[in-house]
């Protein structure tokens, strides 16, 4: 069975050899004594969300602290193709539950898309709070997958945004817009790009509302850059069809 894995700030692993002993304080450290009710000689994994990954020996606990000495140090690379998922903004916590269920499935980013049929709107205060809701909703996520990275989550985009975005992003990528009136299979569009380019980095998903994506976007999105694809003959939820797409991309891709 893995560790419970739990975060901290890359400083605290930074310069630290086999041996030393890190201190798990704050909302991680109470997480850890009082939810996750770790006790003293229980081996737990201390993640910097950079890579770095030590696995470590609890020696003792407080109320909403630890500590742990460090049995074994090591850095993980990042995958060798990043998939973005970009979700756009749903009610019923829809798109949480998307954003929480790629980053399990192995996502190197997400970013929230205010798509022109979205019910939910981010706007003046609520684009700060959402953003911040999103990141907590990565952070369970990373931990709950006992990884050592932590994707990076994005402002959000309006279309016009997201096309740019598109756009001048350069380099070895390749962009698709989960659409049910493609007639191209997204497996098919993954598979003949992997084999055309061979440093292939990036693997961006756009999922949209519930409403669907207007026409006008899908142009706007194609001019960009962007390929639509269709996943398979059924059409799947806003939440489900970005997981579903990142299970095949990094099938694809050699990832699984």
């Amino acid at each position: 069975m893995s560790n419970q894995a739990f975060l901290v700030a890359p400083e605290a692993l930074a310069d630290t050899a086999e041996g030393a002993v890190v201190v798990l304080d704050g909302d991680e450290g109470h997480h850890a004594v009082t939810v996750k009710r770790i006790r003293a000689g229980e081996a737990i994994d201390l993640v910097d969300g950079r890579g770095r990954r030590a696995e470590a020996t609890v020696t003792s606990t407080a109320k909403r602290s630890l500590e742990a000495r460090v049995d074994r140090i090591g850095d993980e690379p990042a995958p060798g193709c990043r998939i973005v998922l970009v979700q756009a903004l749903a009610k019923g916590d829809r798109d949480l539950q998307a954003v929480e269920a790629a980053v399990e499935l192995g996502a190197g980013g997400v970013v929230p898309w205010q798509a022109e049929r979205c019910v939910v709107r981010w706007q003046g205060d609520k684009a700060a709070k959402g953003r911040q809701k999103w990141e907590a909703t990565v952070r369970s996520a990373v931990k709950q997958s006992r990884r050592a990275w932590v994707p990076d989550v994005e402002a959000a985009m309006s279309t016009r945004a997201l096309s740019e975005w598109i756009r001048h992003d350069g380099g070895a990528r390749l962009v698709l817009v989960m659409h049910e009136d493609a007639a191209e299979p997204l497996g098919e569009r993954v598979r003949a790009a992997v084999a055309a380019e061979p440093d292939l980095h990036e693997i961006v998903l756009i999922v949209g509302p519930e409403g669907g994506i207007s026409e006008n976007e899908v142009e706007q999105l194609r001019e960009a850059g962007a390929k639509p694809v269709v996943l398979g003959r059924h059409v799947l939820r806003s939440g489900t069809a970005g997981p579903a797409g990142i299970v095949l991309a990094r099938h694809l891709t050699g990832w699984f």
